[in-house]
């Protein structure tokens, strides 16, 4: 389908003026597509949205979408996420994407996708976060994060809201459109490429973290075990620094899956994984040196599963 930015622009309403943009000399404005997204969220307490709240909600409520069937927990930070779960219990999922890495999380932005509940507010009021967004809060829930007067609240239909099918962004001079990168993930695409093959805990494991991992900015690496995020590598300038951060944060990572949004370019990557204790692996594939990594995984005993499709998240 051929988009045709123009006439997507012109929907576009003032919603309102914020108190500053990313930093306090900077004015900024929200604009929005009415009865759509961000913009249909109830605040039931807290200060207002910033601008820099705002940015981490789209990607807190983008990123907790991807898990319908079982409760979830995201935490956002700068855009990235540095923690999430899922659990039998919402609080449960909370409470273990928090404990995958408190230090990230505090002054972080959370989404779940199931009713916030008492466990929940007494883990959330245990540290500072900016904002929690979810389905709906009941009333002990609310009772007891009132005692946080400044923590915003935002009610939102995380999967029945409206949402166009494409995202933009200003460059100099100029705006882009681009349809959205959240096709549903279809395994049947996958191809095991290794000798070894997955277990089925693995294909479990590889699957949450290949989920995940769309969400991080890249170049990014995502280390997860028994569906919850143990480290995350985000941003950096080549894909075995992000693995660095990514693997020490997890460390130990002993029978974790590591996911990658680009492919691997050569074969340190793999061989740096297995240091830490990694047995699957799985990244689109496509570079001209794949077979330098897939030789690797074979003689270190690694499952490597190649998607065939990359998600960079610039």
């Amino acid at each position: 389908m051929k988009l045709n930015a123009s006439e997507l622009l012109t929907g576009l309403q003032l919603k309102q003026s914020l108190r500053y943009g990313e930093n306090p000399h900077q004015n900024a404005t929200w604009c929005v597509f009415p009865d759509e997204g961000l913009s249909t969220a109830n605040q039931l307490q807290g200060k207002e949205l910033s601008y820099n709240n705002l940015i981490d909600l789209d990607a807190a409520v983008s990123t907790v979408q991807e898990f319908k069937d079982e409760p979830a927990a995201v935490v956002i930070k700068h855009t990235n996420p540095c923690g999430v779960a899922i659990a039998e219990t919402v609080d449960l999922a909370l409470r273990r994407a928090l404990d995958s890495d408190r230090v990230s999380c505090f002054g972080g932005i959370i989404a779940l996708n199931r009713e916030v509940d008492a466990y929940c507010a007494r883990e959330i009021i245990g540290a500072f976060y900016e904002c929690i967004v979810a389905p709906s809060f009941n009333e002990d829930a609310l009772k007891i994060l009132s005692t946080k007067k400044n923590l915003r609240l935002l009610e939102l239909d995380i999967d029945g809201m409206k949402l166009h099918s494409y995202n933009m962004r200003s460059i100099l001079g100029g705006v882009l459109v681009q349809e959205k990168d959240n096709e549903s993930i279809n395994t049947d695409d996958w191809k095991t490429v290794t000798e070894r093959q997955p277990t089925t805990q693995e294909v479990i494991d590889l699957t949450f973290a290949w989920k995940v991992c769309r969400h991080v900015r890249s170049n990014a690496i995502l280390i997860a075990k028994n569906g919850v995020t143990l480290g995350v590598g985000a941003g950096q300038m080549n894909r075995v620094g992000s693995a660095n951060i990514a693997l020490q944060s997890a460390d130990p990572a002993a029978g974790a899956a590591l996911a990658s949004d680009g492919f691997f370019p050569f074969g340190d990557t793999v061989k740096l994984a297995y240091d830490y204790g990694i047995k699957a692996v799985i990244q689109p594939g496509g570079s001209i040196k794949d077979q330098e990594s897939i030789d690797a995984c074979n003689e270190l005993g690694i499952t490597m599963i190649c998607t065939g499709k990359r998600h960079f998240l610039h």
